[in-house]
């Protein structure tokens, strides 16, 4: 493809808005391109304005995926950007705009290399289904519901174009974010004994939660340490009254030796044993999502590695990442190997002049058209 329609694609997909709950209309751009090829063309629907896309090319051979989530963060102002956020700017080599680096250049490259193996002269040796998915950065629901659907079940491997720079990412953690809400009831502060803290509580849940997350002291080789952070308290209407309301957040990243069940069950039992003694805490858990486990021996990873030393004279190195992506959903399908390898470096995922190196980007549509066919390769000796 010529540089300047790859460039225009990604500049079309930075233009969209897709904030949360606006990622059909991004379905429908990608749709668009694909319109008039062979190409099976699917929508599934998770709510109004909210579609994942389902695109598969080939008719026969190996069933490789390419995942890439549709939406993008908030911008917090436009004033604390050089650029208009939802206008792809270029300049000194690199693609300006939000969403630029998570993850529309990964998606946008995954997109090209599909549409320039279907302009090739080759015939296609195998398949590509490109998973479209709405809602990661709020939850990985757009992925769930794709994986329970069963989009992902005939495939034999699964690319994410998250950020990277094109280093292949085999592992990360897991993620936990919770909230502990505490009834109480509100008095004059002149006289508490007549009223019930409720931020009192809250406190001591954080003390026992510090003392048992830090018992879970395994250091995995490649992930390091779980991790908890308390990252938001709120509780009161004012200094002179007893609290009757409170409540926290917190966000936790697990690793493979403390799965998200064994960690969610420690915080369920530490409010289960501050309730019998008087407290009145609710503990909810949002979008948990398991870590990815090591991939880094699969013939994927390898071949991954293998193609980018080769073709590209690049590293290939084999690396874990600390955030959660759609990999934790994807991997419920059993006997998949998963990789994580996007274009961009991932330096202003979710900043103020958000970008991705022009280069790079080429670079990683050349990148995903070239290991598509290594991969059909391989698997069709294989297999």
């Amino acid at each position: 493809m010529e540089k300047t329609r790859a460039l225009k694609i990604l500049s079309d997909l930075i233009a969209i808005p897709s904030i949360n709950d606006q990622e059909a209309q991004v379905a429908d751009y990608l749709a668009d391109l694909f319109a008039g090829y062979p190409a099976q063309i699917q929508r599934v629907r998770y709510a109004p304005g909210r579609d994942n896309l389902v695109v598969t090319i080939g008719d026969h051979g190996p069933l490789l995926g390419f995942s890439g989530h549709e939406d993008v963060v908030a911008v917090d102002s436009s004033k604390d950007w050089d650029y208009p956020p939802f206008t792809a700017t270029m300049k000194d080599g690199k693609i300006y705009g939000r969403g630029a680096s998570d993850m529309k250049s990964g998606l946008a490259a995954m997109v090209v290399a599909m549409l320039d193996l279907l302009d090739g002269k080759q015939p296609l040796d195998g398949r590509i289904r490109l998973l479209a998915s709405v809602g990661e950065e709020t939850g990985e629901y757009g992925a769930a519901q794709l994986t329970e659907a069963g989009y992902a079940s005939e495939l034999q491997g699964l690319v994410i174009g998250e950020p990277t720079d094109l280093h292949i990412r085999v592992t990360h953690k897991g993620v936990i974010d919770y909230r502990v809400e505490s009834l109480g009831k509100s008095v004059h502060s002149s006289q508490p004994s007549l009223g019930k803290n409720a931020i009192l509580p809250l406190v001591e849940f954080v003390h026992q939660a510090q003392i048992t997350l830090s018992q879970d002291n395994q250091v995995d080789e490649i992930l390091g340490s779980l991790t908890h952070v308390v990252s938001q308290i709120q509780g009161g209407a004012q200094i002179n009254t007893v609290p009757a309301h409170a409540w926290l957040t917190g966000n936790i990243r697990t690793i493979p030796a403390y799965p998200n069940e064994l960690v969610m069950q420690q915080l369920d039992d530490i409010v289960h044993y501050l309730n019998s003694q008087g407290a009145q805490l609710k503990i909810t858990y949002s979008y948990p999502e398991p870590p990815l486990p090591n991939q880094g021996q699969t013939a994927l990873a390898q071949l991954a590695s293998q193609v980018l030393q080769e073709q590209f004279q690049l590293q290939g190195d084999l690396t874990a990442g600390m955030g959660a992506t759609d990999a934790s959903e994807y991997h419920h399908v059993p006997n998949l190997p998963i990789i994580i390898v996007g274009p961009a470096d991932g330096t202003t995922d979710h900043q103020p002049n958000e970008f991705v190196s022009i280069d790079k980007y080429l670079l990683g549509c050349k990148f995903y058209e070239k290991f598509a066919r290594a991969f059909w390769q391989k698997f069709t000796v294989n297999h």
